[in-house]
């Protein structure tokens, strides 16, 4: 009965949380009744589609199908979780900003542990042709981020969860420090949806100083790059003034590339996608390939002039002690 009709991220939610869990040794048992959180970027999508065009609409379960506070909040149920658990939509950022959550809850000892994560499926063709006729998606259905091509992004799905507890905690997965974040809003820019490089900068500014974190620190930056005209240039922009032109002479050049080039935009789960290739391109030490870039942007590549930053065309191996930083814009 409710499986039928719920909106399939939910499962999707619940199978790879599980993993997640289990991966870093948390058993069903130890977790019931606990304070562990749980903060998901999500939305509820075009799934009430779905339901509004089938039988599914009828049902009883129908009211619990979709929402996003239920989506998130069947995981606190069903594992008995009884930490904070929220549900957050900031459009493509969201599962960043849920990560930010997730770290303030366990900072400010709201909980021991949380579950992180994002969300996004596909079911029916009309966001993506609203997207299209509002010029926000590529007619060639690619991301081509940083490159000369870029008309706008190719719609992606993903589910990406992961843990997060305090340093002493043990672990049996890899694992990583998260030192800090931040997150702010463009305000007032040219329009509604449109960047604001100002604010940007105010940003990257701010999470290097929660991380207590040197510019010339940074080795590898994972960037929001959708692969659109105007996001490209101003996200580099941004990025060269807060940060390239902090760092000393010497240092290494930062490598800058972004996960949406190989596997689409995500829209609310991308954010994680873009931290967890991050996670894997500092386990791995190495630096992911831009691997639709042909021929750079040449407002991108004004602004990296000089600016001490390369964009890998293939992979580019890294020291072992490096440290990142994920963008969302």
């Amino acid at each position: 009965g409710e499986a039928a009709v719920m909106n399939p991220m939910q499962r999707l939610l619940l199978e790879h949380s599980y993993n997640a869990l289990h991966m870093c040794g948390e058993r069903r048992a130890s977790l019931l009744n606990s304070d562990t959180g749980v903060f998901v970027g999500a939305w509820a999508g075009d799934y009430d589609r779905i339901i509004s065009s089938t039988g599914k609409g009828r049902s009883i379960y129908a009211l619990s199908a979709d929402a996003a506070a239920v989506m998130v909040g069947r995981l606190s149920f069903v594992l008995g979780l009884q930490g904070p658990c929220t549900p957050m939509d900031t459009a493509c950022s969201a599962s960043l900003v849920a990560c930010h959550g997730a770290l303030r809850a366990v900072q400010l000892a709201e909980c021991e542990a949380s579950v992180i994560g994002g969300v996004n499926m596909m079911f029916t063709s009309s966001f993506g042709s609203l997207m299209a006729m509002a010029g926000m998606t590529s007619a060639c259905g690619r991301s081509f981020t940083f490159d000369k091509r870029a008309d706008g992004y190719a719609r992606g799905e993903a589910v990406t969860m992961a843990t997060m507890a305090t340093l002493d905690a043990e672990r049996v997965a890899p694992s990583f420090e998260l030192r800090g974040s931040a997150v702010r809003q463009d305000g007032k820019s040219a329009s509604l949806t449109a960047p604001s490089g100002q604010a940007q900068q105010g940003l990257l500014h701010s999470a290097l100083a929660d991380a207590n974190c040197d510019p010339d620190e940074l080795t590898l930056h994972e960037a929001h790059g959708t692969g659109t005209g105007l996001g490209d240039p101003i996200e580099t922009g941004s990025l060269s003034a807060a940060v390239l032109t902090m760092r000393s002479p010497e240092v290494a050049s930062l490598r800058s590339g972004g996960v949406k080039a190989s596997i689409g935009h995500a829209e609310p789960g991308a954010a994680m996608t873009g931290l967890l290739h991050l996670a894997v391109g500092l386990q791995n030490s190495v630096a992911m390939s831009n691997v639709q870039l042909r021929v750079i942007n040449s407002y991108v590549e004004g602004n990296l002039r000089g600016g001490r930053c390369c964009l890998p065309v293939g992979i580019a191996t890294l020291d072992e002690s490096s440290t990142g930083a994920v963008s969302s814009f």
